[in-house]
């Protein structure tokens, strides 16, 4: 992953951007839940916890971060986070039945390797849930214009579904599943968008790729 800096470094103007957009979130969580395993003895990580938000509302109770502060108001709401990055996960092979990884990848220094740790940590049959803006659409085309003034944006880099698709299969992944939501600009939304099958019509893209 890149420097951690620039969410170490502004972690109020993070936490205030999900008060601004609640249902940016709420969309984005509504999707993650139809693609996650049931059950509440499910174990699991997310990659990239940052404040541990959406960690909470998914009742998930572990995870990485590499931002200090971030990792410190995940703590605060519940989450055991370790101090990692997504390229090199500190757990053992065949461990989880599932990894969450949510907008993350834009922000790592190399997917592949990403990819093949979270392959590497699940168990067989186990998913990984990997949410992502894709590239050329609405939100990315904004977010690429806020890219110079932003200190969220200024790093990010964004990804086709072909393109992402085919890392899966590179690790190793052996069944995928795409939904869309984010249907709309952020400031634009104001209900929960439900997610739908595909890609095309929402920015944000959710793929559920088993081991």
């Amino acid at each position: 992953m890149i420097t951690a800096s620039p969410f170490n470094d502004h972690v109020e103007e993070y936490e205030a951007w999900f008060e601004k957009y609640p249902y940016v979130f709420r969309s984005e969580v509504a999707a993650i839940k139809k693609l996650l395993p049931d059950g509440k003895r499910r174990k699991g990580i997310e990659i990239g916890v940052g404040t541990g938000r959406f960690a909470k509302a998914l009742g998930i109770t572990d995870g990485i971060e590499p931002a200090p502060r971030m990792r410190e108001a995940a703590e605060k709401r519940g989450v055991f986070v370790l101090n990692a990055k997504a390229e090199k996960l500190p757990y053992h092979a065949r461990q989880f039945e599932f990894v969450l990884m949510n907008f993350c990848i834009s922000y790592f220094d190399d997917v592949q390797e990403a990819l093949n740790e979270a392959y590497r940590v699940l168990k067989p049959g186990g998913v990984l849930v990997l949410g992502f803006v894709e590239t050329k659409s609405p939100i990315a085309r904004l977010y690429e214009r806020r890219a110079i003034k932003s200190i969220f944006y200024r790093g990010a880099r964004f990804y086709s579904a072909a393109a992402v698709s085919k890392w899966l299969a590179k690790a190793g992944f052996r069944e995928q599943e795409m939904i869309q939501t984010l249907f709309h600009l952020p400031g634009r939304i104001k209900a929960v968008e439900a997610a739908m099958p595909g890609r095309g019509k929402g920015s944000y893209i959710f793929i559920k790729a088993t081991r």
